[in-house]
């Protein structure tokens, strides 16, 4: 009976055993699970003030461009970055007048191809590029010498045809024959589709959009950007390119790009890339054609872009109320 009763109460322990194992790991598992998930929010938080950090950083360049002409303090669309402070969070805004990049739409041939040459491209393959570009826009269907039409599009086995139409978005460019992934990728920052221009502002444009502009050498054009830079540092007036000049554009603020990144003390980083475009109506006057999360790219923004304007602390501007 004793031995009995001794066996029984060695099960009973054993169980208990195993129960309090098995709460000890349901315990644990629901430990992690809670931290995991508060971790979760916790960066998605994180992430939201981020955003909306640089979403007013964006509204900041809007604000900026409706500041009169006359303002010294006047942020310019020129490329040039600007530091601010706001909500915590440290604000890097860039925002470029779009007549300092070549239009794909209205840029004139040689100014095109000139781009397509500095980047990297050869002669022949910029002229390929430059007609096969001339049969996606034009409405007709004739193939040009170089060019590429329906047929040429499906005998490289692609599944679409020329748009025979003005380019919708600069991205559409990656999809004309011959244009390659790596081409595009270093022409990018340097074209629009919103200057509606044939030239280029070269008052604003970067330094690698200046190569383009043929018969134009890296001399002339660094012996610019310095004169360009000493004059903004001065706040006179930038001086005009005259080896440009017959590829020159007025600047419009039609539309302006406008890059702003936002960093937390925590290292959370967003960025948020947009382009504002002028509307004829005072109640909206403007709207925004491209808005999407921009690459972080951290303090490199652009080769001569390198300069920022001095850090303010002033609180965001309420422009949303022009937006509505």
């Amino acid at each position: 009976m004793k031995s009995r009763l001794k066996t029984e109460r060695g099960v009973a322990l054993v169980i208990v055993l195993w129960i309090v194992t098995l709460l000890t790991v349901i315990a644990a598992s629901f430990l992690f699970a809670m931290r995991t998930e508060t971790k979760v929010v916790s960066n998605t938080m994180a992430r939201a003030k981020a955003e909306a950090a640089a979403e007013a950083g964006v509204q900041r360049a809007l604000f900026e461009v409706y500041k009169p002409f006359q303002d010294t303090e006047r942020w310019q669309a020129d490329g040039v970055t600007h530091a601010w402070q706001y909500g915590g969070a440290e604000i890097a805004v860039m925002m470029q007048d779009e007549s300092g990049k070549i239009d794909i739409n209205r840029a004139a041939d040689q100014l095109l191809r000139g781009l397509f040459v500095s980047q990297g491209a050869s002669d022949d393959e910029a002229a390929s590029l430059m007609d096969a570009i001339a049969d996606w826009r034009d409405p007709d269907t004739l193939k040009r010498l170089k060019g590429a039409e329906e047929a040429e599009y499906v005998a490289a086995g692609r599944n679409y045809k020329p748009a025979n139409a003005a380019f919708q978005s600069i991205e559409e460019l990656k999809l004309v024959l011959g244009m390659t992934a790596s081409l595009y990728q270093r022409i990018e920052p340097h074209i629009t589709i919103f200057s509606r221009q044939p030239g280029l502002n070269a008052l604003i444009a970067a330094r690698d959009t200046l190569r383009a502009i043929p018969g134009v050498s890296e001399a002339q054009i660094d012996t610019y950007i310095q004169q360009r830079e000493a004059a903004r540092a001065a706040k006179l007036p930038v001086p005009f390119f005259a080896a440009a000049q017959a590829y020159s554009a007025s600047s419009s603020n039609f539309a302006v790009s406008i890059s702003a990144r936002a960093e937390l003390a925590d290292g959370t980083v967003f960025v948020r890339d947009a382009v504002a475009v002028r509307t004829p109506f005072p109640k909206r006057p403007v709207a925004f054609v491209r808005w999407q999360e921009g690459e972080d790219r951290g303090e490199d923004r652009g080769e001569d872009r390198g300069k920022s304007a001095n850090a303010t602390t002033t609180p965001a501007p309420a422009v949303t109320a022009k937006l509505n």
